[in-house]
């Protein structure tokens, strides 16, 4: 599962090999984990701490069409591309 950004002790994952819809990144922080929907913003399953979600959401609100891009490569198996972080 590669990294795709990382700031503030977070990390962004997407899996390569096509995962299921809808589409969406993994954050994880400490020993949290959530999977978040690139569409809506909304944890899909898992759950992070409220101040580590604040901050994936913002960054993953200005990155929505970088994530998608990412995602569409996952879906066909490449390499998905670095994301600038949260500042």
């Amino acid at each position: 599962m590669p990294t795709i950004s990382q700031f503030f002790g977070i990390l962004i994952h997407m899996y390569i090999r096509g995962e299921y819809n809808p589409p969406h990144f993994h954050a994880l922080y400490a020993e949290y984990e959530a999977q978040i929907d690139i569409q809506t913003l909304e944890v899909i399953e898992g759950k992070l701490l409220c101040r580590a979600l604040v901050m994936v959401l913002e960054w993953a609100n200005e990155h929505r069409a970088e994530l998608m891009e990412d995602w569409n490569l996952c879906r066909a198996k490449q390499l998905p591309k670095p994301i600038k972080p949260l500042e």
